[in-house]
Protein backbone atom coordinates (compact mmCIF):
# COMPACT_ATOMS: atom_id res chain seq x y z
CA UNK A 1 0.00 0.00 0.00
CA UNK A 2 1.19 3.26 -0.79
CA UNK A 3 1.01 6.61 1.41
CA UNK A 4 -1.45 8.61 -0.80
CA UNK A 5 -3.96 5.09 -0.84
CA UNK A 6 -3.70 5.32 2.74
CA UNK A 7 -6.37 6.48 5.97
CA UNK A 8 -4.26 7.40 8.81
CA UNK A 9 -5.88 7.85 12.66
CA UNK A 10 -4.06 11.13 14.27
CA UNK A 11 -5.16 11.04 18.15
CA UNK A 12 -3.78 14.05 20.29
CA UNK A 13 -5.23 15.91 22.83
CA UNK A 14 -3.77 19.26 21.10
CA UNK A 15 -4.78 20.27 17.65
CA UNK A 16 -1.56 21.53 16.98
CA UNK A 17 0.17 18.15 17.83
CA UNK A 18 -2.31 16.73 15.27
CA UNK A 19 -1.48 19.24 12.81
CA UNK A 20 2.29 18.86 12.91
CA UNK A 21 2.18 15.46 12.35
CA UNK A 22 -0.26 15.92 9.57
CA UNK A 23 2.20 18.37 7.90
CA UNK A 24 5.00 16.28 8.41
CA UNK A 25 3.29 13.02 6.92
CA UNK A 26 2.15 15.38 3.82
CA UNK A 27 5.91 15.65 2.94
CA UNK A 28 5.55 12.12 2.06
CA UNK A 29 2.51 11.57 0.70
CA UNK A 30 -1.51 12.57 0.54
CA UNK A 31 -3.65 9.89 2.80
CA UNK A 32 -6.55 10.31 4.27
CA UNK A 33 -6.33 11.45 7.72
CA UNK A 34 -8.63 11.28 10.27
CA UNK A 35 -8.55 12.80 13.52
CA UNK A 36 -9.27 12.30 17.49
CA UNK A 37 -8.82 14.46 20.43
CA UNK A 38 -8.47 11.53 23.11
CA UNK A 39 -8.40 8.14 23.77
CA UNK A 40 -12.14 6.92 23.48
CA UNK A 41 -12.69 9.07 19.85
CA UNK A 42 -9.29 6.94 18.83
CA UNK A 43 -11.14 3.55 19.28
CA UNK A 44 -14.56 4.99 18.17
CA UNK A 45 -12.80 6.43 14.76
CA UNK A 46 -10.86 3.19 14.56
CA UNK A 47 -13.91 0.76 14.81
CA UNK A 48 -15.96 3.28 12.49
CA UNK A 49 -12.98 3.69 9.52
CA UNK A 50 -10.38 0.95 10.20
CA UNK A 51 -7.57 3.21 9.42
CA UNK A 52 -4.36 1.15 8.28
CA UNK A 53 -1.95 3.32 11.05
CA UNK A 54 -2.86 5.15 13.94
CA UNK A 55 -0.36 7.60 15.76
CA UNK A 56 -1.69 7.81 19.60
CA UNK A 57 -0.47 10.18 22.33
CA UNK A 58 -0.55 8.59 25.54
CA UNK A 59 -1.20 11.50 27.77
CA UNK A 60 -5.16 12.17 27.01
CA UNK A 61 -7.97 13.26 28.33
CA UNK A 62 -11.15 11.02 28.53
CA UNK A 63 -8.94 7.89 28.15
CA UNK A 64 -5.38 7.71 27.76
CA UNK A 65 -3.66 6.26 24.98
CA UNK A 66 -2.36 2.99 26.96
CA UNK A 67 -6.51 2.16 27.53
CA UNK A 68 -6.54 2.89 23.74
CA UNK A 69 -4.34 0.98 22.74
CA UNK A 70 -5.41 -2.15 24.50
CA UNK A 71 -9.19 -1.54 23.23
CA UNK A 72 -8.17 -1.27 19.86
CA UNK A 73 -5.90 -4.21 19.89
CA UNK A 74 -8.41 -6.10 21.47
CA UNK A 75 -10.63 -4.97 18.85
CA UNK A 76 -7.95 -6.17 15.77
CA UNK A 77 -4.61 -7.31 16.77
CA UNK A 78 -3.43 -6.26 13.56
CA UNK A 79 -4.00 -2.70 14.17
CA UNK A 80 -0.85 -0.49 13.42
CA UNK A 81 -0.46 1.97 16.37
CA UNK A 82 2.56 4.06 16.74
CA UNK A 83 2.49 5.83 20.56
CA UNK A 84 3.63 9.75 20.44
CA UNK A 85 5.27 10.38 23.66
CA UNK A 86 6.40 13.04 25.62
CA UNK A 87 9.78 12.75 27.27
CA UNK A 88 8.38 12.19 31.05
CA UNK A 89 6.24 9.24 29.79
CA UNK A 90 8.66 6.26 29.47
CA UNK A 91 7.09 3.55 31.69
CA UNK A 92 3.92 4.13 29.94
CA UNK A 93 5.56 4.04 26.37
CA UNK A 94 7.07 0.77 27.58
CA UNK A 95 3.67 -0.24 28.84
CA UNK A 96 2.00 0.55 25.23
CA UNK A 97 4.61 -1.30 23.90
CA UNK A 98 3.94 -4.35 25.58
CA UNK A 99 0.55 -4.06 24.71
CA UNK A 100 0.73 -4.11 21.15
CA UNK A 101 1.66 -0.84 19.44
CA UNK A 102 4.05 -0.98 16.92
CA UNK A 103 6.68 1.73 17.03
CA UNK A 104 6.98 4.92 18.98
CA UNK A 105 8.30 8.41 18.34
CA UNK A 106 9.03 11.06 21.31
CA UNK A 107 8.20 14.93 21.14
CA UNK A 108 9.40 17.12 20.03
CA UNK A 109 8.79 15.68 16.75
CA UNK A 110 10.95 15.90 14.18
CA UNK A 111 11.00 15.10 10.40
CA UNK A 112 13.27 12.33 10.20
CA UNK A 113 11.36 10.28 12.51
CA UNK A 114 8.87 10.73 10.82
CA UNK A 115 10.07 10.04 7.12
CA UNK A 116 11.04 6.75 8.95
CA UNK A 117 7.99 5.31 9.95
CA UNK A 118 6.74 6.16 6.25
CA UNK A 119 9.27 4.61 5.00
CA UNK A 120 8.30 1.39 7.43
CA UNK A 121 4.93 1.33 7.04
CA UNK A 122 4.00 2.53 3.01
CA UNK A 123 5.77 1.08 -0.27
CA UNK A 124 6.11 3.50 -3.33
CA UNK A 125 5.15 6.97 -0.54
Amino acid sequence: MTLSDAKILVCDDSILARKQLKDLISVYGSPTFLEASNGQEAIDVYKKEHPDLVFLDIVMPVKDGNAAVREIIDYDSKARIIVVSSVGTQSQLRAAIETGAVDFIQKPLRPEQVERLVQANFEGR
